[in-house]
């Protein structure tokens, strides 16, 4: 029986060692061929002609069909296609595990509470305490907000009541369905429940206010006319107001918040003068001079609608504003620069009384 002898042959083609601890070839034969799975086959050189996009190497990591010179192979089954699962299982693992610690956390429950208070005092005195606050009750129907447009326009919130009063008056039973609606002074008008319309049209007319010229017979009384013009805009829920105050809803409803704020600013702005959100007038306290020359203190009060945790909140606060004497102009001159129209008035008191006149106008 012959002896058999280890080969020390170079595997062909794809790298060394191809037939490393294999049986020796016998001699005269050819070498063995190497797998053809790992083999790149080249056109002819004569197929197509030489071109430098044809020579250039393309982009990227080389086919994993093809093996690396340094690798030993085996075998044409050495290297699998497909990955074992064994190797991906830790791989997988390890991702769940980071996006487990990135989740974000589940939101707030429902229904909302605030902390309880821990207890009551139990020492001393019990007493009674006024506070600027009163707690306000608000009935279960819904406030539907309309846009109010006045042609031509006007700047005044004074008149622009006037006009919506002289509407009310007109046209509260024949259109407005019996509703007294709450204006602010500019563009907003609220109501406790809808009008018969989504959109209308009212002409007012307004004649001149000037009691001098109405007492005598010859002067005429000027006549203006405007055109009202309401459209429905949306509805505050009420709802959700109660909502908010009872801790199940988080954001608070400041749509309905402004439409009762100006509801119930609506008595007291046709009764007293307004100056932002407070209001005077002499009925108000006791009224005093203040630094001569017809400036005089009027007594108010400020009112703010909140949210607190007892509930929504009137805040009323006591106010003082200045104003000019309400007097005629004449008897300011009289009274204050002890001036006669049968003697000639200096520059620097004319100036004053300008500055006078127009304040008295602004008012």
């Amino acid at each position: 029986m012959p002896r058999r002898r280890r080969g020390r042959g170079r595997g062909g083609g794809g790298g060394q060692g191809g037939g490393g601890s294999g049986p020796g070839a016998p001699p005269g034969s050819s070498p063995p061929a190497p797998p053809t799975a790992f083999l790149s086959v080249a056109p002819p050189a004569t197929s197509f002609p030489a071109t430098p996009s044809a020579v250039a190497s393309p982009a990227g990591p080389p086919p994993l069909a093809l093996a690396s010179r340094d690798s030993s192979v085996a075998s044409s089954s050495a290297l699998p296609l497909v990955s074992d699962s064994t190797s991906v299982a830790p791989l997988s693992r390890e991702i769940d595990d980071k996006l487990t610690l990135l989740q974000v956390p589940a939101p707030l429950q429902f229904p909302f509470t605030f902390p309880k208070r821990p207890g009551y005092g139990t020492i001393g005195k019990r007493i009674a305490v006024r506070a600027n606050h009163f707690l306000v009750e608000v009935a279960d129907r819904d406030l539907h907000h309309y846009a109010v447009s006045i042609t031509p326009a006007v700047t005044s919130k004074k008149i622009n009541r006037v006009i919506i009063n002289q509407l009310v008056n007109l046209y509260k039973e024949s259109h407005l369905g019996s509703r007294s609606p709450a204006y602010d002074g500019w563009s907003n008008l609220y109501t406790a429940g809808p009008l018969p319309f989504k959109s209308m049209d009212f002409v007012i007319k307004l004649i001149e206010n000037d009691d001098h010229r109405a007492s005598s017979s010859c002067s005429v009384r000027k006549e203006y006319r405007f055109i009202v013009t309401i459209k429905f805009i949306s509805r505050a829920d009420i709802h959700h107001l109660r909502q908010f105050l009872s801790g199940r809803q988080l954001d608070a409803p400041q749509e309905t918040i402004q439409a009762l704020s100006v509801v119930l600013k609506a008595t007291s702005s046709e009764k007293y003068n307004v100056v932002g959100r407070s209001f005077f007038h002499p009925e108000l306290g006791r009224m005093g001079e203040l630094a001569g020359n017809g400036i005089e203190y009027w007594r108010g009060y400020y009112q703010s609608l909140r949210l607190t945790q007892m509930g929504l909140s009137l805040c009323i606060d006591v106010s003082v504003q200045p104003f000019y004497e309400p007097i005629l102009v004449i008897e300011f001159l009289a009274k204050h620069f002890n001036f006669h129209f049968s003697s000639s008035m200096p520059d620097q008191d004319r100036q004053k009384v300008s500055f006078a006149t127009i304040k008295f106008g602004a008012l």
